[in-house]
This record gives structure tokens, sequence and C-alpha cells, in this order.
């Protein structure tokens, strides 16, 4: 019997968004029911809309808004039943996306499910379960702060250890960081955070996969496309879409016998002719959609329901192949070796339900607007919503995605590998069609927990049973469990255990760059190095590195009460930095490298070039040693971190409210398309008075050593897969007086495809532009720049300045900034600017931002957001 004849809507999903009230407590709690937000959302969000508590954005109000991850709260709607609800056949659900975290739900009195995993969506039958008129639907929200601390004692078999935050959230499948980082607060988030549907039908087709095989040449593919059908679903439709032109490329229909238990229907096409997928500047982002369209009257052209993914053809390899290095680590896309760059991503907001598509979008696209390739999803955060993956698909970002483990000691008892089973199924299933997802991790630096705490792994005992005995369980979800389901559900896309992970012998502690990918934390953290030492720091494939800063003040200044608190070191703003021992560090970095002020607004500048400068160092030098075929020193790196959960200062390139920083702009000019580097030979100001740049008689450094006969390495990076002949011009600028020291040009260097090309190597002047010695005592300090021209076009430009900026003089600048129009401004100097930036705010968007200057030179720079001439600027000048 078909649906038809039953006299039914074969298939109906209605949200259960609006009219939710909530209350402190359990079912049974006198308190009283209070209006919430509309789903999805969570109980921070709805007592601020109520006035229960204060913004915990601002001030100190973190601490007094701690009480409510402790407490139990309880959501409540009540609904009407269905139109068709009751009738023969029709089967009604209610499907949970999501429930943040220990939620019991009860309909009508009575528990239909109990759930225990943030990232699990269920699907409950409640087709017996209804009232004919109205239903109220409950759900109790536990404290996971506390069911974690139970659990922990519960299994006292495990040795739980975690990092950054206390040791409850490690059995505990919920976004690691609402226990707060280094880098965010501690906001313990509970609630209906993503939709609930009721649904109904008589039949239903779910779970639609599509898997593909390129052709040798890449021109063609064999796809396989399936459904699972529930109830009496007469055929299934499969079109495929080509997105850009709305032309069918394929289509084909299935019949299924109608039966009442589940079943697949599969078929398979060919499509002729593939409009490939490329990260972003490498090609463009061909999509397709796929469409399943279910019949439930044989030979009717009406459709009762409808299932859309859209996908992109792309082929996909992790190059992990010996060289004289060691073991190579870099992505190779389509045929085409692909140096990335990038940045780490954490959630951008503390409270997850506010992030619109908009946001996703705005996020997205600032970092293609940056150059960067590539997104790192780390584990402590969420399997991202579907329009962040949508926005990568269509901007051509590609996606490192974490399994959401983070920094701890995870276990592994049956219930706890039950769990994370479905997890994993369930989002790699929902997120594996994305073209922009290239490979998939096991963590964030647990095997730094194993490294640090001693724990059990022997790399030789390949038995993954065996490995649950040890004082090291989760090696079997990382190596066994997780691996397994990459193979089952997305088997052509790459999955690493563990971010980093070389050998399974060398993670971030006993850091190997001849293998795998790397964390390079000593900078900042570790042994707190220069970072000028950068370039010498990385390894195959930088997955992360850092370096603090503050936004710029107006995205503090609104969260701070009392204006006196504006100031450097102020409580307010200390205890808005949540990385350890942030106190020394900035202001050590700051202080070994410049002049310190400590004005905000001044202390703001500093900190942020040398951020700026800090990630130039890498980005520059990393990319240079992506070599050339056969030999690709480094695949790539990604910088933590791209953004901030809530407004602080911290290791984000990009502030919570979307205000780039400078180093944002040091990364899109590092990664340009085709970019010129300049770099001088790092000779250490900061060592012990044993070594040989320091004075033995007296202690002190000899500036005359530091600065004479300066060596500069000179080199082209071009990720076109052509050459081009180009020219590169060598200019050396008197810091104190402006005037050009020396010229140096080598004309017709011939840039190789897709690699970096040494020009100038442990260059040193020998003479002035009169001809006489080059002599630093008698010359000043100097700036030495680099510029590329192609057919006459300047196409990139680089500096590189003496060490430490702070023993230079800025005198006396002759800085110009003259307003050209409402959106553009021209600025030149006649003597050379270290990190002139511009104040940016929410909303103001420069084209460029800290940069330098050399004489001679305009900078043209247009603005959005704002009329030109209500631009402020600095630039160091002490």
């Amino acid at each position: 019997m078909n649906a038809n004849k039953l006299g039914l809507v074969p298939f109906t999903s209605t949200s259960l968004t609006s009219n939710w009230m909530f209350k402190q407590g359990g079912l049974t709690s006198d308190k009283e029911y209070i209006p919430a937000n509309d789903l999805p959302t969570e109980v921070h969000r709805d007592l601020l809309k109520n006035e229960k508590i204060p913004d915990p954005f601002k001030d100190l109000n973190e601490l007094s808004v701690r009480w409510v991850g402790d407490e139990t709260w309880t959501y409540r709607i009540e609904f009407a039943a269905p139109a068709d609800y009751g009738k023969a056949g029709m089967v009604t659900c209610l499907k949970f996306e999501g429930l943040d975290t220990f939620a019991s739900v009860y309909l009508n009195g009575g528990k239909i499910l109990k759930s225990d995993n943030m990232f699990v969506e269920h699907d409950v039958n409640v087709s017996n379960k209804l009232q004919a008129t109205v239903n109220c639907l409950e759900i109790v929200f536990e404290s996971a702060r506390k069911k974690g601390l139970e659990l922990v004692k519960e299994h006292d078999e495990h040795r739980f250890i975690v990092h950054q935050t206390e040791v409850s959230r490690g059995p505990v499948r919920k976004a690691q960081y609402h226990w707060g980082w280094d880098w965010g607060p501690i906001l313990m988030a509970c609630g209906p955070w993503k939709p609930i549907l009721l649904q109904t039908f008589v039949c239903k087709i779910s779970d639609l996969a599509v898997s593909y095989e390129l052709a040798e040449d890449l021109e063609s593919a064999e796809v396989v496309a399936s459904v699972k059908c529930t109830g009496p679903v007469r055929g299934v439709t499969f079109t495929v879409i080509h997105n850009k032109s709305g032309k069918e490329v394929a289509i084909k229909h299935v019949d299924a016998a109608g039966v009442k238990e589940v079943k697949a229907v599969e078929t398979s096409f060919q499509i002729k002719d593939v409009d490939l997928w490329w990260p972003r500047t490498y090609g463009e982002q061909g999509l397709y959609t796929i469409r399943a369209d279910t019949q439930v009257v044989k030979g009717a052209s009406t459709h009762a329901q409808t299932l859309c993914k859209t996908l992109g053809f792309r082929k996909i390899e992790l190059v992990q192949e010996p060289d004289s290095i060691g073991t190579s680590f870099f992505f190779r896309i389509n045929n085409t070796d692909i140096f990335i760059g990038g940045s780490c991503w954490i959630p951008a907001d503390s409270f997850v339900t506010r992030l619109t598509p908009d946001v996703y979008r705005s996020w997205v696209q600032l970092a293609a607007d940056g150059n960067q390739t590539m997104l790192r999803v780390w584990g402590g955060g969420i399997y991202e919503a579907d329009e962040f993956y949508k926005a990568t698909d269509e901007l051509g970002i590609l996606v490192w995605q974490d399994f959401m483990f983070a920094c701890a000691n995870y276990p592994a008892n049956k219930a706890y590998l039950d769990s994370v089973e479905v997890e994993a199924r369930q989002n790699v299933r929902r997120i594996r069609h994305h073209p922009s997802v290239v490979i998939w991790a096991g963590n964030n630096e647990d095997y730094q927990i194993v490294e640090r705490y001693s724990l059990q792994y022997d790399t030789e005992d390949l038995d993954p049973e065996s490995w649950l005995k040890t004082n090291f369980p989760a090696r079997y979800i990382y190596e066994h469990l997780l691996p397994s389901i990459i193979k089952d559900e997305s088997p052509r896309t790459p999955y690493h255990p563990s971010s980093p992970f070389g050998n399974g012998k060398s993670t971030t502690l006993k850091v190997d760059p001849t293998i795998g990918d790397i964390h390079q934390w000593n900078v900042w953290h570790g042994t707190m190095e220069a970072y000028q030492r950068l370039p010498e720091l990385g390894g195959r494939f930088v997955s992360e590195f850092g370096m603090e800063a503050y936004p710029h003040v107006s995205s503090l200044d609104q969260y701070v009460s009392r204006k006196e608190d504006m100031y450097p070191g102020s409580m307010a703003l200390d205890f808005r930095n949540k990385a350890i021992g942030h106190e020394r560090r900035l202001v050590g970095y700051v202080a070994e490298n410049f002049r310190v002020r400590y004005d905000i607004e001044g202390f703001t500048h500093l900190t942020q070039v040398m951020q700026a400068d800090a990630i130039s160092w890498a980005y520059r030098s990393w990319r240079k040693q992506w070599g050339a075929p056969g030999r690709r020193k480094c695949g790539g790196v990604l910088v933590w971190q791209l953004n901030d959960c809530w407004p602080t200062m911290s290791w984000a390139v990009v502030d919570y409210h979307l205000v780039p920083k400078p180093a944002f702009y040091a990364i899109k000019r590092a990664m340009q398309p085709v970019a010129v580097g300049v770099q001088r030979k790092y000779k250490p100001w900061t060592m012990r008075p044993a070594d040989k740049l320091w004075q033995r008689d007296t202690g002190h450094v000899d500036m005359h050593t530091l600065w004479r006969d300066a060596e500069f390495d000179v080199w082209v990076v071009n990720q076109a897969t052509d050459g081009m002949c180009g020219d590169v011009v060598l200019k050396c600028y008197s810091i104190k007086t402006g005037k050009v020291l020396k010229t140096v040009r080598k004309e017709g260097v011939e840039v190789k495809a897709n690699a970096a090309t040494e020009v100038l190597q442990d260059h040193v002047f020998i003479e002035d532009e009169s001809g006489e010695s080059f002599n630093s005592t008698t010359l000043g300090p100097f700036v030495v720049e680099a510029s590329l021209y192609v057919d006459g076009q300047l196409i990139g430009i680089d500096t590189a300045w003496p060490d430490p900026i702070k023993y230079l003089s800025f005198e006396d600048r002759g800085v110009e900034v003259q307003v050209l129009s409402d959106s553009d401004i021209l600025v030149s100097a006649k003597k050379p600017v270290k990190g002139f930036v511009f104040t940016e705010k929410k909303g103001v968007k420069p084209s460029d931002n800290g940069f330098d200057l050399m004489p001679g030179q305009e900078k043209r720079v247009s603005v959005t957001g704002c009329v030109a001439s209500e631009l402020t600027w600095m630039y160091v000048s002490i």
C-alpha cells in the first residue's frame, strides 16, 4: 500500500524552534520557567536574555558566572501532534541533532532518551507516545563538570591526565575548550545546541552517500551513490547537477521494492569532462550537487522527499616518501604539489550557537583574502557547522580536520569507545563529501602526554587489543578505531594519528624535523627561543607555532568598564590573557626587540609589530624550504591561531570581532602566489658572555660585530606550474639618513615552477655606491629591500632589518599620509619606517596594514567601512 492510497503525506520535518522555556534545576525544581532563545541555544545566552547574569565577556564577569556550569538546567516546550499522527502506517520521530551534554529527555513525563555525548545526534521513535492535542517535551541537562568528576572516580583504573584544565573534562565527550584554555575562558555551556526536529513519515530516505574514482587523466569520474530507504519507497532518482552551469550531467532512476525495513539503494554513473575542484589560486572550485528524490507512487513524477549534498571532484594525496632529508609530508592535489600556508581554527565563540552562516562565511572569506590555503579545525573544539565547510568548499580553502581530542590521556572503556565510534561515524558521514576536507587527524597533542608522563607506548607492539591494557589505552582510538572508521566511511581521505605525529617515536617534546608534522613551541613556550631562530626550527610540516599580541585597542576597551584599567598589566587586561606566564613572556619578547612603551596604544602597537615580525620570519623562511620536487623540506605552515572565541589578547592573528592584526597582513604578503624574500643571517644579541659575539672582558655585546658584514639570502617562491623570468633588485638604505647605500641587480632570474629559487646566498655588501669599503661602523645600521619585477611590473617586495630594533633610532622619519579620497590614502616617508599600522576596528578594512616603508616609495592603501580621513596610525618612532 503506498502513501497516497493511505491519504498520508509521505514525509514531513518540522523544527521545534520557538516557544522554549527553561529553568534552573531538574524536573522537580520549584524554580520558575522563563523564556529561552529560539533553538539552537545555550544556557548562558538564555540567562543573558533574561538579565540573570552579567555579560561573561566583560570585566571579570567570567568569575561571577562560573556557578552556571555547576547547576542542572531544564528546557521545556509544548507542541501539537502532527496532522497525520496516529494514522495507520505513519511513523513519528523526534530528531535531536545535538544535546550538550548529559541530557535526559522526557516526553509527556516518560523518559525517551539519555545522552552523554555532545557530538552525537539521536532519532527517537515516538509513534505511540504523543497525545492528540498538546505534548510536553522536557530536557534535563546535568553539570558536565560534576558528571566528569564522578566518571573519574568511577574509572579509577585509568590514569586521567589533562593539560590546561581540571581533570573532569577527560571522560566527557564535550567541547574541551568549555573548561577553559590558554586563550579562552571557563564557560561550561549546556543546552540544545543544535536543532530538534519533529518528523513524520510513511517512507523516507536517509544517509545519502557518494564516492567516486577519478580517471588517471582526471577528466572523468566513476560515481557511486546510495541512500537508505525506510518504508514503502517505490523508487529513488539520483541526479548530478553542475552548480555553475545548472546543467544536469547525470541522472539515474533506481526501482526500490517497497518494504518496511531499512534497505540500501545504490547506483553508479560516469561523469565526463569533470570540472575539478582546486584549492584557491590553483584553479576554479568546480562544485556539483547530487540530489536523491524518493518516488512513492510507481510511475509518478512527483517526489515525496529530497536529499542533497554538494561535492567536488579532486584527487588528494598526502605524500610521505623517503628523501634525502627523511620522510616528506606535503599535499598533492590533482597531481600538483601544493605548499600549504594557513591557520589553526578554534571555535569562533565561547557560545557557538551565536555563530550565523554569515559569520562563518566572513571568517573563511577573510582567510581566503589573506592568501591562506588551509584551516586546521583543532581537536579541542567542535566538528564545525555545515556552513563552515560549505564556505571552505566554495572559497577553495583546504581543511585539516582533527577528531575532538586534545591534550589529555583519554580513557578507552567499552562505553566510552562505543560512544566515540558513533560520534566519529556520524561526523565523518556528515563531512566527508566536502572536497575541502583533505585530512583527518586523530587528536591534538595527546602523544605529548605520552612522552611527558612516560606512558606505555611500544612501537613494536602492533596488537590493538593489548594497547587497551596499557596506561595509554587511547592509542586504540587513534591507531585502530578512527583509521578503521575512515577506511570504511571515507577511504580516499588521508588519516594521520595525531597532530603532531612523526613515526610514533617523536612528537612535540622530542621534535624530529625529518618526519611527520611538528608543533614548534620553543618560541613562546619551551625554551623561549628568539623568534629570529624560527627558520632553523622548522620541520616537514609545521602545524602549530605562534606569537602573542594585543588586538587593536578598539576591540578591548568596550569590555573594560573602568577606563583607568586600560593600561598594560592592569588586572582587567591580565585577567583576559589566559596564557601561562604571559606577563613575562609577552613583555620579554617585546623588550628583547623594541624600546618598550607602556601606554596602551604604544604597547599594543609594539606587540602587534613584534608578532608580525615573528610570523614573517616563519612564513617566509619555511616557504623557502618548499624547495623543489624531490626535496620538499617543508610542506606547509599553520599559525596558531586564526581566531579568538572571546575578546582577548592571544596568539590569534585576527581578533574576536574579525579585526585583523598586522600579522594577518604579514601572512598575506608572504603567501602571495609569487613572492620575493630577503633575510639577514641571525646573529644572536642575547647570548651568554662566553659566545663570540660578546666582548669577553666586559660581558657586553659587540655591536660592531653584530651588524658588520651582514649576510643576506634572497629568493623567489612561485606556486605556478609554469616558470617565469624576472629581475630582482636589492637595495640597501641607511636607517639614519634614508640614503641608498648600495643597489644590486640580478636580471633575467629564471624563477622555477612550483618551487623556491635561490637568487643570492650568504651575500655580503663589499662596497657602497661610491666604491668605498662597506663598513657599518661608518655608514651606520641599514635595512635591505628586495624587489621582484616581471615584465617591468613590480610583483613583490620584502625587507630585512637589523635586529634588535630597539638599538636603532627612528627620529624624524618624514612620514606623509595623504588622503586621496574617501577610500584611498597614500603613505610615503623620507627615511625607512618600521611597522606602519593603521588602527583598525570592527567593520573597517584597509587593503594592507603593518607594512614597512622605504624612501622614494609611495604606498597606496584603500579602505572600506569608514572615511579614509578618519583613520589613525602609528609606527616605530623612538
